[in-house]
């Protein structure tokens, strides 16, 4: 309500300041005309701009209706067919655009209003300067404020496309960001069952026997049948949790984590796959429980992932670093050359996504740290895990920072980097640099669903406010099953609104072009009429009554003026005489007095002026 009340209040302000500023003009016009009429120059068009200027919110077209009318009175005016309403009918031209989506009423209505305009000077048998300002002032206040509305309401409209587009993608963003960090948890989750599950059954089993040994009363054997019922129910329980977290049945979890594969067997089957990959173990390797197993893993799965598809064909190095309480788990790659497969693909862009955002989560549960970025010979990825995972109460987990690809500086997106073949030659070996004779173009199955492709707009970087942000860098955009890119809505939406925007940039190029094949011919050709009929005083006073016409011609303009009006028409003339007139001045926008010639075949008998009608 209250928020209501404040638009409310801003629009009348406006309102207030619009009507002020346009009566201004009609003050200052007023003042200027000398012996106008206060009732009509005046007091009605200060009350029609006080009905138009509200109206101009609701019914634009009729508001723009209302003020072409006093326009039309001013045609009326016997001195000058200009006045200061052209200023109040451009003002509401513009709103007209600037409010109204369409342009089929509004055009119907500058129409109208530029019909009824020379329709008027018809009836009123107006002169040659009314028509003059009937056929290019009042159009040109009509349609070209009209266009630049318009325009003014293509900016605005993609302009706040983008933006919507912008938050929807910072949306979509965290969403991406959160369903990594609940997908991670739920494979940690799987891990935990894997190997709770494994320890409660060999309580179980031990259990079990017990209740096998002959020094046990009957007591002890009913309360070891009681411990095996509850071990059961326990491992049934996890079970049952485990399913909650999973994802529900249909949807795409990947592919999961081999249970049984340790780091030395993803490396030798990387390795056999043609990925050229060596790798290194520092220190005693001590026993580590499931998780951290499983972490050490997942780090250096997701390191080859990403180097063998944004780096291809380069040399990965992997080193295992056991320390007394921790191990560190180093992957580098080096970064191809600017001409490499890696820069020579088009398509989304490719930075911070699901894989390394899921894997900082993981790190982060384990109690460790995980470091990703360029450094001194290619692009790094560092994770220093706990031997024992230690789990630190937190009420609530931060969004993780921006990491950046594989095989790019940080901060920066680039290109998914097609694949290209590999050297025919090399061998595999454990601790050595290897390559396969098959092609690398496909990066090898490491047992990882989802990778880091997607990307989203960084939530810490606002749109620019002037440009529309690019619906191609939608990150939900995907492929129909006959293979066929399908846009997001978003994309879909800001497309329309560009379309809009280019079809007003085309009218309001197209629009004028139209109106000046019209109207600037005519106008022209009434232009020059007016002006090379021009008799300037000077030259008048020099005409000398009896002479010749072949005399007088090099003080006489090129042509005679063809619209007299009826009172000049009417005045009289000698008897069997020919009269000529000629305009006094050159104004083009206000009536002036003429000079009458009658010639007696070609001598000239008269010379007198005709005033110019005022009131």
């Amino acid at each position: 309500m209250l928020n209501t009340r404040t638009t409310a209040a801003g629009s009348a302000l406006r309102d207030a300041a619009l009507w002020t500023a346009l009566a201004a003009a009609t003050g200052y016009g007023f003042r200027d005309a000398g012996s106008a009429s206060p009732m009509l120059d005046l007091v009605l068009p200060l009350v029609v701009l006080a009905v138009a200027v509200p109206w101009s919110r609701r019914r634009p077209g009729a508001a723009v209706v209302l003020v072409n009318g006093l326009c039309v009175l001013g045609l009326a005016d016997a001195s000058t067919p200009g006045n200061a309403h052209v200023l109040s009918l451009a003002a509401l031209s513009c709103l007209l655009g600037a409010r109204v989506a369409g342009a089929r009423r509004p055009l119907l209505v500058l129409a109208g209003c530029a019909a009824l305009d020379l329709a008027t000077c018809a009836v009123l048998r107006a002169q040659p300067v009314w028509w003059f300002y009937a056929l290019t002032v009042l159009p040109a206040a009509l349609l070209l404020p009209w266009l630049a509305g318009r325009h003014w309401r293509g900016r605005r409209q993609l302009v706040r496309e983008g933006w919507r587009l912008a938050r929807g993608l910072e949306e979509r963003q965290h969403l991406v960001a959160e369903r990594a960090r609940l997908t991670e948890r739920a494979e940690i989750a799987a891990d935990m069952h894997d190997s709770l599950g494994h320890a409660l059954s060999l309580v179980a089993l031990r259990a079990g026997a017990l209740e096998l040994s002959p020094d046990l009363t009957d007591r002890d054997r009913a309360d070891l049948a009681d411990l095996r019922g509850t071990i059961a129910d326990a491992v049934e329980q996890v079970r049952e949790t485990v399913a909650v977290l999973r994802d529900p049945p249909g949807g795409d979890t990947g592919a999961g984590l081999p249970v049984n594969e340790t780091v030395d067997d993803l490396l030798a089957r990387a390795v056999a796959s043609g990925v050229p990959v060596r790798w290194e173990r520092r220190g005693a390797s001590p026993p580590l429980s499931c998780p951290v197993e499983r972490g050490m893993y997942r780090v250096v799965q997701e390191a080859l992932t990403n180097a063998t598809k944004h780096a291809p064909d380069c040399s990965i190095s992997v080193r295992i670093t056991h320390e007394p309480d921790r191990t560190r788990v180093s992957v580098v790659n080096a970064v191809p050359s600017a001409g490499g497969p890696a820069h020579a693909g088009a398509g989304p862009a490719s930075g911070a996504g699901r894989g390394l955002t899921g894997l900082q989560e993981r790190v982060a549960v384990l109690g460790g740290s995980l470091r990703t970025g360029p450094g001194s010979g290619g692009f790094h990825v560092t994770a220093v895990l706990p031997h024992r995972a230690t789990t630190a109460a937190r009420t609530g987990t931060p969004a993780p920072g921006p990491v950046a690809a594989p095989g790019r500086p940080a901060g920066v997106q680039g290109p998914a980097s097609p694949k290209g073949p590999a050297s025919p030659t090399g061998t595999a070996s454990p601790t050595g640099t290897a390559r396969h004779p098959d092609d690398l173009g496909t990066a090898p199955d490491l047992g990882v669903a989802p990778d880091d492709s997607g990307t989203a707009l960084d939530p810490g970087t606002a749109p620019d406010p002037g440009m529309a942000p690019d619906p191609g860098m939608a990150p939900d955009s995907g492929r129909t099953a006959s293979g066929e890119a399908v846009l997001p809505d978003s994309a879909e939406r800001l497309a329309s609104v560009r379309s809009d925007a280019r079809r007003r940039s085309a009218l309001a190029f197209v629009a004028p072009v139209i109106a000046a094949v019209f109207f600037v011919p005519s106008a022209a050709y009434l232009a020059w009429q007016l002006t090379t009929s021009v008799l300037p005083p000077s030259r008048f006073d020099e005409l000398t009554i009896g002479r010749p016409r072949t005399e007088l011609a090099p003080l006489l303009p090129a042509r005679a003026y063809p619209y007299p009006s009826d009172h000049a028409r009417s005045a009289p003339r000698p008897p069997g005489a020919r009269c000529d007139f000629y305009r006094s001045g050159r104004d083009l926008l206000d009536e002036v007095d003429l000079y009458r010639l009658c010639w007696s075949g070609d001598t000239l008998l008269t010379k007198d002026t005709v005033p110019a009608v005022r009131p």
